[in-house]
């Protein structure tokens, strides 16, 4: 079987399609994630201890070194709105899964 006719097997069968349509709701989805974070939830943390840009807080190891602490803060946040949602949806998979088990088909 050559890799043309192999590819096309691999298409028709629905996962690349599926994979393809998930990797741009995925993109999607972290542009809003990313929105929401630095947009709406880091300024007001960052004018409750003092007014700063939040993503600017670091930590100064010389004269060009850099620990930039508050941008990565602010990537546990956003991994951790992406980690919460995946888990719900997941868990709505499951259930929705579940619930056709249950169900008897003639």
């Amino acid at each position: 079987m050559g890799i043309i006719s192999e590819f096309k097997t691999f298409v028709s069968r629905g996962n690349a399609v599926e994979l393809a349509i998930g990797v741009v709701i995925g993109a999607a989805f972290q542009k809003v994630v990313d929105s929401i974070v630095n947009d709406i939830i880091m300024p007001p943390i960052g004018y409750l201890i003092g007014k700063v840009e939040f993503r600017d807080l670091k930590l100064h190891l010389g004269e060009v070194v850099t620990i930039n602490y508050g941008s990565f803060i602010q990537t546990l946040i956003q991994f951790t709105i992406i980690a919460f949602t995946i888990f719900l949806v997941v868990k709505l998979l499951n259930r929705m899964r579940k619930n056709e088990d249950l169900v008897d088909l003639p």
